[in-house]
């Protein structure tokens, strides 16, 4: 990327503005007002005409509900088409709305007295008998008849109740107040009497029928609407772009440096292209503007600026004068304003306008990977000196989610709900979000597969491993067992191992991005003093050395000849590796207190951050350990005893005296709710469906907040910053209109 700098007369600014626009190229920056004699510039006339107007063409959008799949081919819009034709839409279609509003506003109200008919249609009493006596009160509720003919016996008067399938009518010869305060202790619950007269049945009769005409009223208005929505959407929405194309056009000055006669604009452009720009703005607008390339930043592979160069501005290379202006032949620009522009190059080099210096960040991910973008967002998108972590976390927050759930069940599950997503929801954030689950779902499916496990039982173990590959086991097991507890060490160290490379990975790229920015010696004393440290540390941590003080598993999970998951020979480094390892880390605190000295406080951290990649096996077996209480509650379980601790067997096909009979040694840890009759069955199937969406739900915020922690603060905290700005340039890709269009 290049920063480029253009300087011109103001007689000229529309023009550029129009070129620029329609080469969609430059990303500018906002002038910050650090020169003596520029200010921001004001916006194009004609700036607030169409902003007002776009403000009308939205308005109009959502009256007629305009969808962007309702455009049609793209179009012209003369001025004077938008003129005439946008009134006359603007005036239809509030015709309609207020119509529509009207019509609904009606209904409401019709619909809310034959509410308050019903319940007299079902007592079916004349109106003209509920109200207008002298000497009688009516009270007209829904309740219970008997209980209001015992609340008016207390009363000292002539009473009457009369009542239709809920509704109670209360008639007494006392005053108002006697009445309700009777009533008041009946199950009743009073309803307004409308002052109304004759059969209320003939008067819902005639409700219902002004709310069928309503109603057809209504559905030829919303046709109305509708029809009038497909005659003017491609012209709405192609008026929409003109217009949001010419406010953002008469808004760009905001962002240039100007005086009263000329102006000064940078942005940042693909450096293959700055002979394309400047050969586009001399077609323009001949030599009245002057273009100069200010700095390079050249990207790598990744799509970030590996290294920035100031392009030489002093006055040896442009044969300036000393006084810090090039003698050069003034441009029209400068023959229009002696405070042109070019003053603020001094002999030092070039001094810029200020704003966003750094060049703006392109991603270019792959269509798979690119959804996890949103993650990487979610600290901040990468700058232009870093490097974008979305293809690690693709990689990696998936294992780790999959690897804390892994069972087949569940991971089906996680998978439709992140199809659903995406086939359901048309915000990007939404459909990104479901690939994310749809992924993580499968990496669940696929460990649920290795450990044998469908929603906590090892029916894929029995039936698959064992039924038809011939294993005893499946590949890999979660370890809940006693016999089976060697499993859940080699997880604990398995998942240290992980933070270690996933922690030499983060360092490493910081390393590589302090050689591009700063050089090989800062990248060995703010870096290579972390890797020194961590990985010396965890080489003496696995050593001989010391032995007595550190735990087996260190030396027996991995070695033969123990109850080890994989068998690889390993019994520890020996001694002398240890105390090379003891070396590393005091070459790495040496390098610390070289350089970034305060950094040592931290040192602790080559520990502690890997030691915190031991939760993901802590929650592995917490929600394995769920997954297993559930089950038990609903199908018991029964325990043997083996040579290598007691084995647990769920009693999915048989109950608890049949495992006595058949299996010696056995004894039961839980009957089952399913073996302990049809009541208890019948509420173990609810603890049972209860039990597995909790298992569910807390297995997504517990593994996908436990692995996302690792990645954000673990991972990230080594070497990214996300403080990156996105590739914006000015301009519009046009969709509803034709390409001469301004």
């Amino acid at each position: 990327m290049s920063k480029v700098s253009v300087t011109g007369s103001k007689a000229v600014m529309d023009d550029v503005i129009e070129t620029v626009h329609d080469l969609h190229l430059v990303h500018f920056n906002d002038y910050d007002g650090r020169w003596e004699g520029f200010d921001n510039g004001n916006p194009m006339e004609g700036g607030d005409e169409a902003s007002e107007k776009l403000v009308t063409v939205r308005s109009l959008k959502s009256i007629l509900g305009v969808e962007p799949e309702d455009a049609g081919p793209s179009r012209i819009v003369t001025d004077e088409t938008l003129e005439t034709e946008l009134e006359e839409v603007r005036t239809e279609a509030n015709e309609l709305d207020d119509e529509r509003t009207e019509t609904e506003s009606e209904l409401r109200e019709v619909e809310e007295e034959i509410g308050a008919m019903d319940p007299f249609a079902t007592l079916g009493i004349d109106l003209d008998l509920l109200w207008g006596y002298d000497s009688l009160s009516v009270a007209v509720g829904e309740g219970d008849a008997d209980s209001v003919e015992r609340a008016l016996a207390d009363l000292d008067a002539a009473t009457q109740v009369f009542a239709e399938d809920g509704v109670v009518a209360a008639f007494a010869r006392t005053d108002e107040d006697a009445l309700q305060s009777a009533v008041v202790e009946a199950d009743f619950t009073a309803i307004d009497v409308p002052h109304e007269e004759g059969d209320p049945q003939d008067v819902l009769a005639e409700l219902e029928h002004r709310e069928q005409k309503l109603e057809s009223k209504l559905d030829t208005v919303e046709d109305q609407l509708e029809d009038l929505r497909y005659d003017v959407a491609g012209f709405l929405l192609a008026a929409e772009e003109k217009l949001s194309i010419r406010a953002r056009k008469a808004e760009a000055p905001l962002s240039f440096a100007t005086t009263e006669n000329a102006f000064v604009a940078e942005g940042w452009i693909p450096s293959e292209r700055t002979d394309e720009f400047e050969r586009a703005l001399a077609d323009a607008v001949d030599d009245h503007v002057d273009v100069e390339e200010l700095e390079v930043a050249e990207y790598d592979r990744h799509g970030h600026a590996a290294t920035t160069e100031a392009v030489d501005h002093t006055p040896e290379a442009t044969g300036a004068g000393t006084g810090g202006v090039e003698e050069e032949e003034p441009s029209a620009a400068a023959e229009e304003d002696e405070a042109e522009p070019q003053t603020a190059r001094t002999d030092g080099g070039t001094v810029t306008m200020g704003g966003d210096d750094d060049p703006p960040v392109i991603q270019d991910n792959s269509a798979i990977s690119q959804p996890f973008e949103l993650l990487t967002k979610a600290v901040g998108r990468p700058n232009y000196s870093e490097f974008d972590p979305t293809l690690i976390l693709f990689l990696t927050f998936p294992l780790m989610f999959g690897f804390i759930i892994g069972d087949v069940g569940y991971g089906l599950i996680y998978t439709g709900v992140g199809y659903y997503m995406i086939r359901n929801f048309d915000s990007d954030a939404f459909k990104n979000f479901g690939v994310i689950t749809a992924v993580c779902g499968i990496s669940t499916a696929i460990f649920g597969f290795l450990y044998g496990e469908i929603f906590g039982l090892h029916l894929v173990a029995s039936q698959f491993w064992e039924g038809v590959v011939g294993l005893n086991h499946a590949p890999i097991e979660k370890g809940l067992s006693p016999a089976t507890s060697y499993w859940a060490n080699t997880w604990f160290l398995v998942t240290a191992l992980f933070g270690l490379l996933h922690l030499n990975t983060a360092y490493v790229l910081e390393f590589v991005e302090n050689v591009s920015l700063h050089g090989v010696k800062e990248a060995i004393l703010e870096t290579g003093s972390w890797l020194l440290a961590l990985n010396g540390l965890w080489i003496f941590i696995f050593s001989r050395l010391f032995s007595g003080a550190k735990p087996d598993l260190l030396f027996e999970t991995f070695d033969e000849g123990h109850m080890a998951a994989f068998e690889l020979g390993f019994a520890g480094f020996p001694v002398e590796i240890g105390w090379v390892g003891l070396g590393m880390v005091g070459l790495g605190m040496a390098l610390l207190a070289i350089g970034p000295v305060h950094e040592l406080i931290e040192i602790h951290v080559v520990l502690a951050h890997t030691l915190s990649y031991l939760r993901i096996a802590a929650v592995l077996l917490a929600k394995a350990g769920m997954a297993f209480a559930v089950n038990l509650l609903f199908w018991g379980a029964y325990e043997v005893p083996t040579e290598y601790g007691a084995e647990w067997h769920f009693m999915l096909t048989y109950g608890p005296q049949y495992a006595l009979d058949h299996y010696e040694g056995a004894s039961i840890l839980f009957p089952g709710m399913v073996h302990m009759g049809p009541a208890m069955a019948v509420f173990g199937v609810f603890v049972l469906i209860v039990g597995n969406l909790v298992v569910l739900i807390l297995g997504v915020t517990s593994s996908g907040i436990q692995s996302i922690r690792l990645e954000f603060f673990e991972f990230f905290e080594k070497f990214y910053e996300g403080n990156g700005t996105a590739y914006q340039p000015f301009g519009t890709e046009r969709t509803y209109t034709a390409d001469d269009q301004s």
